[in-house]
Order: C-alpha cells, then structure tokens, then sequence
C-alpha cells in the first residue's frame, strides 16, 4: 500500500481482534475475520490496538499477524495500519523496523508507559520511530488509561518537532477540547471513539478507529457514510449507540472491573459478526458469553441498524 498522508486517513477503521484458542493465537480465525472485514468494505483495517492485545503478544505473534494482515489487504487494496505499540520503547522499534516491509498506510504507536515520560522524552522516542519508518506516517494512540495523556497542545507540540506524525487516536473532549484541537493540530488526522463519531466529525475529527464496528462493521460504516449526507439522522443514531453504551457496556467496566479490551471483545460477540469469542488472555477476565443474550436483545432495541 501507499503510504497515508494524514488528510488520507478518515472515515471508520476496523479493528482486528486477537483470538485465542486456550492460551494460544488461533491464526486461521483471524485469516477469516480479515478476510469478513475485507468484504464488509470497511475505510480501513487496524491491527495490534488494545482490543487486538498488543501487550500481550509474543514477538512470533506480532508478526503472524502483521504479515497476515499485510498479504490479504495489500492483494485487495484495503488501507491497513499495524500498531506496533509496547510498553517498551525498544520493542516498539524493533516492532517497526520488523512491519516497514509489509507496506502499511500507517504505523501506530503508544509513549514509552512505565514512567510518564517527559515533553523532550516524548519527541525524542518519536523522532527515533519516525527515522526507522522510511517514510510511513505515526498515529499516536493516547488512551485515557495512558501514564501520560496529552492535550491537543501537547499533542501540537510533538507535532511540530516530528513531521512525520499524522494522526491522534485519543478519547476527544467537550467543547473546549475540540476549540484546541481545532487550533492546535489542524493538520493531523484526529481519531474519536466510534460511537460518537457523528458529533466528533461535526467538531472536525477526522473518523474513528471505532468501538461501533465492534458491534457491527458494516453498520458502523453505513452510519460513517450517511454523515456525509444526513447529519441530523446520524446524530441521532449516535445518541442511541450513547445510550446502550453508557447503560449495557459501561457497567462492565465501572461496577464489574472489565479492561476495555473485554469489552470491545465482548461487542463483537453480542454482534455476532465474526468467530472471534470473548475470551481474553491470560490474565485478563473474559466477559462471560452468557451476558450476550440479555445485552443483545438490549441492542436490538437501541440500535436495530446494526443488526440488519
């Protein structure tokens, strides 16, 4: 694939989900779960984000299914990026070095995350990233749960000491949030999550590296392509997705003590779009399946466009 530039990079992006098989990567289930996002016609394929576990793969791993993934979308045309996130700065670079090969659009990392790193830390680790990319353009993903999470200033910052960085994957902000985005990285490509995807492409974000396509990929770009040309039934569909999120998949996390990544994972299995199952590595808790019908039937009525 060509490499993205950062107005290049819009729309809904898939991720691919990690399957286990007990304890170990079941690469045939992630071949057909490419090959149903592939179909499904998404902007773009992501791998190796939180959902598809990057902190827990083995470096063997990591390369499955980069390569995997490279092969099929680059014989079919599908934009893809692979994250080549780790906690650690030199396997994140080694990560790199080992993917440039393969011809994403777009490389996406996370800051060093044991100590918080500094400002002149941070444009350091990235200008070394952006050296080894051979020209592929950075996505900086900066969870909420990151030691150190940026302001659109900051991020502003690093941008201008690193050309090469194209685009922010971040949880976005209220009104005043979006007014510093506006001002501070105009040019880079800034990711929201997916269901609030509507209000954040009025604000000017730039598409969603999307939970919704958890749920359901090829609803989640339908209500993607329908912002183009009816905003006000978008947003709508995007105060229901707010509502079973807030009510049905919240509570996972805030009363039960779920990562995201469970989840994530677990929107997928109540989609039933693809044989990925809930089940999380060890030693992350699973979202028991036996949640899915009560959660399901919840969905279908919030947001029966998704089960179509």
């Amino acid at each position: 694939m060509i490499a993205l530039k950062a107005d290049q990079i819009k729309g809904n992006w898939a991720t691919l989900l990690s399957v286990w098989n007990d304890d170990s990567l079941d690469i045939c289930r992630v071949k057909e779960e490419i090959d149903t996002l592939i179909d499904m016609e998404v902007d773009g394929i992501y791998s190796n984000g939180t959902t598809g576990e990057f902190h827990c793969q083995s470096e063997a791993e990591f390369d499955m299914i980069s390569e995997c993934l490279a092969e099929k979308c680059n014989k079919t045309g599908m934009p893809f990026q692979i994250g080549v996130s780790h906690m650690s700065a030199q396997i994140s670079l080694e990560r790199l070095k080992r993917v440039v090969h393969l011809a994403p659009s777009a490389v996406q990392v996370i800051l060093p995350d044991w100590f918080p790193v500094t400002d002149e830390e941070a444009a350091v680790f990235l200008k070394r990233m952006a050296e080894a990319s051979e020209g592929i353009g950075l996505v900086l993903y900066n969870p909420p749960h990151a030691k150190r999470v940026l302001s659109p200033e900051e991020v502003g910052y690093l941008s201008g000491e690193v050309p090469r960085l194209v685009g922010l994957k971040t949880a976005g902000g209220d009104k005043s949030w979006y007014d510093s985005m506006r001002k501070h990285i105009p040019n880079l490509s800034v990711f929201v999550p997916g269901h609030l995807l509507a209000s954040g492409i009025q604000e000017g974000a730039s598409g969603s590296y999307s939970n919704a396509a958890c749920l359901n990929p090829a609803a989640a770009q339908r209500w993607t392509d329908q912002m183009q040309y009816d905003m006000d039934s978008s947003l709508e569909l995007e105060g229901r997705l707010r509502q079973f999120m807030d009510n049905y998949i919240v509570p996972f996390i805030t009363e039960k003590g779920f990562c995201n990544g469970a989840c994530d994972r677990f929107m997928a299995v109540v989609g039933g779009w693809a044989d990925v199952g809930s089940r999380m590595r060890w030693p992350y808790r699973s979202i028991p399946e036996t949640e899915a019908p009560r959660v399901r039937a919840e969905a279908r009525r919030l947001v029966p466009e998704f089960f179509k």
